[in-house]
């Protein structure tokens, strides 16, 4: 990419409309600084990388993404560039500008899998894209043009009149799996994708919203009409066979995808808030054949989605329980945080 040309990025990133909340963003952070200095003081070590403490201490490109967000989000430059350092030189190491996407401290060599993980491709590109455009970090916008061109080139496809996001370069794809392609409906993240467009342009990512949308709709498996998990598309969508049929922790965030995005479809985040809540309003990830719960999910963290959607929909003020941040496991944690600043941002009026 030129020097001129570079330039005319950052320009169109600055200036469109989209990224009208990134100046604001810029100047009031919406993740607090005692909030933030309580996911970093857990979450972050000294080399710049996420921990998850829920899967033995190892870190991944999801949550170097989010932890990039969370640092811009919470306009905090310094951090933001620690945990960039740890991604480009400990997980950008493939030859198609991806993120291996495991890396285990534990392991020697510590990348254990160099498989892409493309949801935490898009999480680290849109928060180089968001940061570059407002801190006027060319380096940055440069490098989310190039993480964005090759999950064009290499994670999206079409099949079957539909545009869709293979979880991976490697496993899913056409000849890969008899029930190929299989896809995850929570790697749609929705908010990222008119940036992605911006940095590799294309009309396929606007494709790739609406059919990610249509297939959310469609998808409503066993007495809950829920998604699963893992999703074949090989002909009827169905549950992609070797996994889990269930709604599980991935999929919780999927309603916290669709409403920071602003896609308040009414039935689609009722459908998903009452699929997976059972008695007293107690979440849980849930088996799709039989509706029974599996796992509770008591952290407010994934709480709050339900939360949110009660905000986004009905105008719901949030409990102080919600609001108050107590971290204890890196995913629960980091999407309180996303879900607060969120509210924060669009919705003051529920707090």
């Amino acid at each position: 990419m030129k020097g001129g040309r570079q330039w005319i990025m950052i320009t169109v990133l600055a200036l469109a409309g989209f990224f009208n909340a990134v100046a604001a963003a810029a100047q009031e952070p919406y993740v607090s600084a005692d909030f933030w200095s309580a996911y970093k003081a857990r979450f972050l070590d000294e080399n710049g990388r996420i921990i998850d403490n829920a899967n033995g201490n190892i870190s991944h490109s999801e949550g170097q993404g989010y932890g990039l967000l969370l640092a811009f989000i919470a306009g905090n430059p310094a951090d933001f560039e620690q945990i960039w350092s740890f991604t480009r030189t400990e997980l950008l190491i493939r030859d198609d500008d991806l993120a291996a996407w495991k890396w285990d401290p534990a392991a020697t060599p510590h990348v254990t899998d160099s498989n892409n993980a493309t949801d935490g491709d898009i999480l680290i590109a849109y928060a180089l894209a968001l940061a570059g455009s407002s801190w006027h970090r060319l380096d940055y916008v440069e490098a989310a043009a190039k993480i964005a061109n090759s999950l064009l080139a290499n994670t999206i496809v079409e099949v079957g009149g539909r545009t869709i996001l293979l979880p991976a370069v490697d496993g899913f794809g056409a000849g890969e799996r008899e029930d190929a392609p299989v896809v995850n409906p929570s790697y749609w993240i929705f908010e990222a994708l008119p940036v992605m467009a911006l940095l590799a342009p294309s009309d396929k990512w606007t494709k790739l919203s609406q059919d990610g949308l249509a297939l959310l709709q469609m998808l409503q498996f066993g007495p809950r009409k829920l998604p699963a998990e893992w999703v074949s598309l090989a002909r009827q969508p169905r549950p992609a066979a070797g996994f889990e049929r269930e709604f599980g922790y991935n999929a919780i965030r999927i309603p916290l995808y669709l409403v920071r995005a602003g896609l308040n479809d009414r039935n689609l985040l009722i459908r998903l808030s009452q699929g997976m809540t059972h008695g007293r309003d107690v979440m849980s990830t849930i088996d799709l054949e039989t509706g029974r719960p599996k796992e509770p999910l008591s952290d407010p963290g994934y709480q709050i989605i339900n939360h949110v959607i009660g905000c986004v929909l009905d105008g719901t003020k949030l409990p102080d329980t919600a609001q108050q941040f107590e971290p204890t496991l890196y995913y629960p944690s980091t999407l309180q945080l996303l879900a607060l600043a969120f509210v924060r941002e669009r919705h003051p009026e529920c707090l």
